[in-house]
Order: structure tokens, then C-alpha cells, then sequence
């Protein structure tokens, strides 16, 4: 079978742990720590934690023929708190909210079906944004897999939430 390689963009919090994490998921190729609809181009870190109106977010490229979007969405909720605006664990500040952006516009349809869902699953609505997406520019290269490089880093997602998702990774789904 052909591999099918698609993109989504995850914001989640801090995105060192989002990063680690999505690395693990079942059908994941690749991962890339970056920033995410905000005012400018290219921004640099400082300039994010300092209000430009980017989300901390990792592009995620996967191979939809191992993994569909619905799965590699419900593994990104299994780790953040759908609830919370602008915080994840520890962190707070715009930069931290949670968002989906899309480059497909058939995606859509798809990320506004599973979040009405967990929206449902919750029993309230949910601060998770669903936009196509505006700009993008990866991070510096120290935040580049960076609970790789700094094992003992802050981490959001715990390391069983991390351990725990390898378990699917062979699994074709």
C-alpha cells in the first residue's frame, strides 16, 4: 500500500511534551516544534512569550494509510485539558491555548465532527480552536526535540501518557 503522507498542526500547551508525544503516535513520520497563527512571520521565541498572538504548536506529518485524522486527534485530546483557555498544565499565556489548524479544507469537517464529540464526552463546550492555518515557522533548533536532547525537561504530559501511546504505534488502524 502507498503511504499517503498528510499534515495536521496541533497546538497544545508547551510543545516540547506535545512534540514527544505525538512522535510516539501510530502513523506519525514526522514532527516539528513551531509557531502558529500569530500577527507576524517568522517570529522569534521571546517575541512569542511576549504577546505576538502565536500558539506554541507542532506540525505533524502522518501517514493516513497507517492512521486516519479522527485517531491522531483523539491521541492529542487524550493530553491536553479541552476546558482550559490559554493554560496547559504549568503554563499560561496565549501561546499556551489549544487549536487545531488545518492546511486541507477537507479536514474540516472531520476536526469539527470529533471536536463536537469531545465537546459531547465533556458535557460543556470546549476552548480548542478549530482555523485553517494562517502562518507557521519552526521553532529554534534548541526546542527541536527537546525532551530528546533534555531528557530531565519540564514536560506537561507526563511520560506514562507517552509510554503509554507506543503501545500503538505498530498497530495499523
Amino acid at each position: 500500500m502507498k503511504k499517503t503522507i498528510r499534515e495536521i498542526y496541533l497546538a497544545g500547551g508547551c510543545f516540547w511534551g506535545l512534540e514527544k508525544y505525538m512522535q510516539n503516535v501510530s502513523g506519525v513520520v514526522e514532527t516539528e516544534a513551531g509557531y502558529a497563527n500569530g500577527a507576524t512571520r517568522e517570529p522569534s521565541y521571546e517575541e512569542v512569550c511576549g504577546g505576538s498572538g502565536h500558539a506554541e504548536t507542532v506540525r505533524v506529518m502522518y501517514d493516513s494509510t497507517v492512521s486516519g485524522l479522527p485517531f491522531i486527534l483523539r491521541r492529542y485530546f487524550d493530553v491536553i485539558d479541552p476546558l482550559s483557555i490559554n493554560r496547559q498544565g504549568g503554563d499560561s499565556g496565549v501561546q499556551y491555548r489549544t487549536g487545531i489548524y488545518y492546511t486541507d479544507k477537507g479536514d474540516e469537517p472531520v476536526i469539527r465532527a470529533e471536536l463536537e464529540a469531545l465537546s459531547r464526552e465533556c458535557g460543556q463546550s470546549i476552548a480548542v480552536e478549530c482555523l485553517p492555518l494562517i502562518n507557521y515557522s519552526p521553532a529554534e533548533d534548541y526546542h527541536q526535540k527537546y525532551l530528546d536532547n533534555n531528557p530531565g525537561g519540564y514536560c506537561h504530559i507526563s511520560l506514562d501518557e507517552i509510554e503509554e501511546v507506543k503501545q500503538y504505534r505498530d498497530i495499523v488502524l
